[in-house]
Order: C-alpha cells, then structure tokens, then sequence
C-alpha cells in the first residue's frame, strides 16, 4: 500500500541536493526515495527548493530575518500544512525544521519529528509535544542527551547520497570547510588553524540573513581573509563533490556538539580525511588516525592539517560505505512510516469499536 508523506522543511531554506544544510539534503533523499518507492511524496518547501515529488513552495524571505519577517514565515507555513491536509488524504506528516513547534499541526495522522539539531537549540516543552507526535534523533549520541519520553523513537544515522563514492579528483593542497557561515560553526578557527599549518583554505557556504550571522562574518570571518584563505560562498552539489575529492582534508571545528555532520561523511565517502573537533557525533563518525582526526583547539587542528598524508583515501571511502549507506537511511524512515501509520490506524479501529 502506498502512502501520502508530507514533508515539511525550514522555511529559511531550499530543499534539494545543492543545500547549504544537511537537513534540506536529507529530506531531499527521503522525499526522493519515497516516489522511487510508488509513494506519494508532497514537501513544504520554500521557493527554489527542488523535489522529486510535489512541491508546494512557500516565498522565500529575502530580507534581514528579524522577528515580524520569521512570525511571517511560519504563519505561511501553519496555511501550507492546512491546505495540504485539506487537499490531500496525508498518512504522515514529518517535520524538519529547529522551528517545527511553531507551526505543529493539529491533525488526526501521524507526526513524525527530526531533530537535525543539537537537542538545546530546541525548547524544552517542544521535545515532549504529546500523543501523536513522535521524535527521532539522527545519531546515537544526540539521542543519549534527550531526556526518556515514550515518543522518542530510535535514532536513524543519516546516510551519504552514492555519487560522493564515485567522486574522483586528483589531491590539490588546499583544506576545505563547507558549512553554513554562523559562530557555533568555528569557522575562524579553521581559518587560524589554516595559516598556523601554512596551507591554503578554501571556505564554502552561505550566510543566512539573521543579524547574528551577518555580524559574525563581516567581524569576524572577512577580516581574517587573505589571498590563501578565501571564502567562496554557496556552492552546488557538482562543486562540492569535486572539492570534497581534491581537498587534502576537510575542517570541522563546530563549537557545539555536531549531531551528524553530514558534510564529513560526504569527505569520507569522496576519499577525504576530516580533522574535527571531538563533539558529538563527530566522535561516532570518525576514526582517530584512521579515516581522520579528533582534536580539541585550532593548535592541534594544525598540527592533524599536516599529518593528513597519512591517511589512506581508500580507507575512509570503505568505512563510509560500510557506515553511512544512503540506502539504509531511506529504509529505516519508510518502515518507521509505515509502523507509524498502521499503529494509529489500528488505535482508531479499536477507539470506533
């Protein structure tokens, strides 16, 4: 029996495989496998998302994201989903987005919620939101710091899309950080690490317009710019792909606990070690001195920024394969869907008996 999933995205972002973030990405390849599967696959998504399913795109902020133009957005997204279920005989609704609490749907089908973020960034009556509505985490140490609620599910890893396993790109000397341009991604630090190794940086990734970020990149990230560290902005998935195989590493200095840290699955899979910061899923992702390097300030990242010829390419591509199947992760959100589903279908046939 095929379903009807309706997925709800960010509101301040396009879901496709060019995506800054790594959940626009993700539900991407769900939404994707979802009507490879004969399902029907409907995704909120803001204007320039890209679907292999039916998008109903909502308009995409353009200007500074203060507090009347974020009320906006999710007041267009609490109509989206109302019409949606209105049209539509939804089985499944899942829910992306940090902000999910503030345009939760009141419906009679299933609610699924991924916390693609570290569980703190979420408030805390949002994390217990009550019968209907389940939460899934998308590793096993963002799943250890949520507290035990009977509607937290188990945690599904995400997976790397295949053409990252047939990138081929002969090695360039440069290190690579690919992340969106805010401060709890340390991205001065990579740059500080960079030139204490003495090796060129390439910096790719966008600069969402809240005032925070805005801020932190014009004092913080532009000044420390030079000719052999350079930010290159967004880039798309053909790009990313033939950076992530040339680069001689990639850099992750993420000042809070990485929940998955898709982008450093995606370098293992291209042939790439990642020097990272030891936090959060980084610590389960990563093989010290194996496929990269866990440490602890800029000054060891340094130091493993030229130590990263000693790990095998054919190595990293292995473990990710092994560890991160796209496949996998599809799988997994496609029988939880479907447990979900039969399990409230089975509640209303014995709630009307």
């Amino acid at each position: 029996m095929g379903l009807t999933v309706l997925s709800v995205a960010y509101p301040f972002a396009p879901v496709g495989a060019d995506s800054v973030g790594g959940a626009e990405q993700v539900l991407g390849h769900i939404d994707e496998a979802l009507v490879c599967a004969g399902h029907c696959s409907i995704v909120i998504g803001c204007e320039g998302s890209t679907v292999a399913g039916r998008l109903l795109p909502v308009p995409r902020v353009s200007g500074m994201l203060d507090e009347g133009e974020i009320e906006a957005a999710h007041s267009r997204h609490r109509r989206a989903i109302n019409a949606a279920l209105e049209r539509w005989p939804i089985d499944i609704i899942h829910l992306h987005g940090v902000d999910f609490h503030r345009y939760l749907p009141r419906a009679n089908v299933p609610i699924l919620v991924t916390l693609h973020l570290p569980v703190s960034y979420y408030p805390t009556e949002a994390l217990h939101p009550g019968p209907g509505v389940w939460i899934n985490c998308v590793s096993q140490s963002q799943h250890a710091t949520c507290a035990p609620d009977p509607q937290l599910l188990p945690p599904i890893e995400n997976g790397v899309a295949n053409n990252f396993f047939t990138s081929r790109h002969a090695k360039r000397g440069f290190a690579l950080m690919l992340a969106r341009i805010c401060p709890e991604k340390g991205v001065h630090l990579a740059i500080e690490a960079a030139k204490r190794a003495a090796v060129p940086l390439l910096i790719g990734g966008g600069v969402f317009s809240y005032p925070a970020h805005q801020r932190y990149f014009e004092q913080e990230i532009r000044p420390r710019l030079d000719r052999w560290r350079r930010f290159i902005g967004p880039i798309g998935l053909r790009r990313k792909r033939r950076l992530l195989a040339a680069a001689r590493c990639l850099l992750v200095p993420s000042l809070v606990p990485e929940t998955s840290s898709l982008v450093a699955r995606e370098a293992l899979a291209s042939g790439t070690p990642v020097v990272a910061f030891a936090r959060g899923a980084l610590n389960e992702a990563l093989e010290h001195e194996r496929t990269g390097f866990l440490v602890n300030d800029e000054s060891q990242m340094a130091e493993a920024i030229t130590r990263t010829s000693i790990i095998d390419p054919a190595t990293c591509r292995s473990s990710a394969r092994e560890r991160f199947s796209l496949e996998r992760m599809t799988r997994q959100y496609n029988a939880t869907y479907r447990s979900l589903f039969y399990s409230a279908r089975c509640r209303s046939t014995v709630g009307a008996a």
